[in-house]
């Protein structure tokens, strides 16, 4: 799985990427990164800990996600998205501020969750995707300008029988496409399209707070989660043994490394399975809905074909 971290400059979003990846790129307070960040983090699963504790193998292989954290955009300064690295994520992060710092002032002037997720929208691929003429082809700021260039007459005739929806600039990501049209848009990596997991940023003392969401209503395809990336990005830092006491003093059951990539699958209808044993004990990762037999050819497509048997065992974690 490969999640694209985007947001404005100075939202949190490389704080969070540390947090997820335990890296230590820099977060200057005062001056915005041009950099793209790229990190690999192994998915927590406290089943698989389980399952290697049990077996005690010579191998113990659990999944990956890649994070790539791209360079905050700015509108007002024309800046755009890293679209040739975003294009080929499987689904967006979008760090939204949610936290006060007297001396980092917002871009709009004030915090406002709700405004952020609204305005710092990664791509308007309609705008583009509605035709020819003036209306297709004016300027575009920020993150849109570009979003949508790639493959555009296909994806024109993909979503051509919504003139109304394109019209009104309405995010792909809002409308229901039958298989053949979600086949044929799948190709071109429109961002408006892909699903999305906002990430409120929020003040260290609300970091447990179940409630810290609260008044923010997430768009269609869109899952939402309160993460204090400053706090988290401090005890990523911290021995693994001295985390857990740090995370239960902030009221947290699981880092953030857990619980993003947990909305990730969730929002790509993905599961893990497990094979275990005295040589390996791995993480796979399928599609939720997945028969055995599917997974089976996860593994090898050998196994798939000569697929017998599935032995169910009862598990509690």
């Amino acid at each position: 799985m490969q999640l694209g971290i985007l947001g404005l400059p100075k939202s949190g979003k490389t704080a969070l990427f540390n947090a997820l990846t335990a890296s230590r790129q820099a977060t200057g307070k005062f001056r915005a990164s041009n950099t793209t960040n790229v990190g690999v983090a192994a998915v927590g699963d406290r089943r698989l800990e389980q399952l290697r504790d049990l077996y005690r193998p010579k191998r113990y292989v659990p999944a990956q996600v890649r994070f790539v954290d791209v360079p905050g955009i700015d509108r007002g300064r024309g800046e755009t998205l890293d679209l040739a690295e975003l294009r080929t994520m499987d689904a967006l992060v979008h760090v939204v501020r949610a936290f006060e710092d007297a001396e980092l002032l917002h871009l709009a002037g004030d915090v406002d969750p709700q405004r952020g997720h609204r305005d710092d929208r990664p791509g308007a691929d309609p705008r583009r995707l509605r035709g020819g003429g003036a209306a297709a082809s004016a300027p575009r700021s920020g993150a849109e300008e570009g979003a949508d260039r790639p493959g555009e007459t296909g994806a024109r005739a993909a979503v051509g029988s919504r003139p109304a929806a394109l019209e009104a600039e309405t995010s792909l990501r809002r409308l229901d496409f039958d298989a053949e049209e979600e086949k044929r848009l799948r190709g071109y990596g429109l961002l408006s399209r892909k699903p999305m997991l906002l990430v409120l940023n929020v003040d260290e003392e609300l970091a447990g707070d179940p409630d810290a969401a609260a008044g923010v209503d997430a768009p269609p395809c869109t899952d939402l989660l309160a993460v204090s990336a400053r706090l988290e990005e401090e005890i990523s830092r911290l021995d693994p043994a001295d985390q857990g006491d740090f995370l239960a003093e902030a009221g947290l059951d699981q880092p953030s490394a857990v619980r993003v990539v947990q909305a990730g699958y969730e929002l790509l209808g993905l599961i893990s399975f497990f094979t275990v044993g005295e040589d390996e004990v791995r993480a796979w990762t399928i599609r939720r809905g997945s028969t055995a037999v599917t997974a089976a050819g996860a593994v090898h497509s050998d196994i798939e074909r000569g697929f017998i048997r599935a032995e169910v065992t009862a598990w509690r974690t």
